[in-house]
């Protein structure tokens, strides 16, 4: 399991290879050097959770849910409970939540985005420091909807850069339209 130093490495990595979020980046380092327990659903100001980009084996449709508590479309994801590997929760997030086989996860980090969570009868306000990764389902293509989703539904890609998504979806998009063909065909997979 990956330790805080691996995690830091990761979103100074990630800095480099996208500098307009270098600002963002730095916020998730301070969160992560500010928390020993980072990574813990029960921290109450926030935590690490981590996410997929889960996309069809050409890469031209998202699987995305339409979140039963938040009541929006949003990329696969979840809470790490502790676990520092952000990129094996965002994996099991994604099998989890989709019910695929047979996913491959790619490396390094596609996204980071930092987002309020508003109080709910469990849990306060508190900031989700959410870490993404390209998954690709490399298997069948019809998911199946988990208790944690009111729909599953795969979009072509190209749809989410309309201005109606959430920004991050869109910067994903975006960032996913355009290096695409880069993702494909690397497959540097963990």
């Amino acid at each position: 399991m990956p330790n805080r130093q691996l995690l830091i490495a990761e979103l100074e990595q990630f800095a480099q290879r996208y500098p307009s979020d270098q600002d963002r980046a730095g916020r998730f380092i301070d969160f992560v050097n500010a928390h020993p327990d980072c990574a813990a659903r029960e921290l109450a100001v926030g935590h690490l959770t981590g996410a997929a980009w889960l996309v069809d084996p050409g890469g031209a449709r998202v699987l995305l849910t339409h979140h039963r508590k938040l009541q929006r479309w949003l990329q696969l994801g979840g809470h790490a409970d502790g676990d520092l590997d952000l990129a094996a929760v965002a994996l099991k997030e994604a099998q989890e939540e989709s019910g695929l086989p047979d996913l491959q996860l790619l490396q390094p980090l596609l996204d980071i985005d930092d987002h309020p969570i508003p109080a709910n009868a469990r849990d306060p306000a508190h900031v989700h420091y959410d870490l993404r990764y390209v998954v690709i389902a490399r298997g069948s293509l019809q998911p199946t909807i988990s208790d944690e989703s009111l729909d599953l539904r795969w979009w072509p890609v190209s749809d989410l850069t309309e201005s109606t998504w959430e920004p991050s979806l869109r910067r994903m998009a975006v960032r996913w339209l355009t290096q695409r063909e880069h993702w494909l065909g690397s497959g540097q997979s963990t």
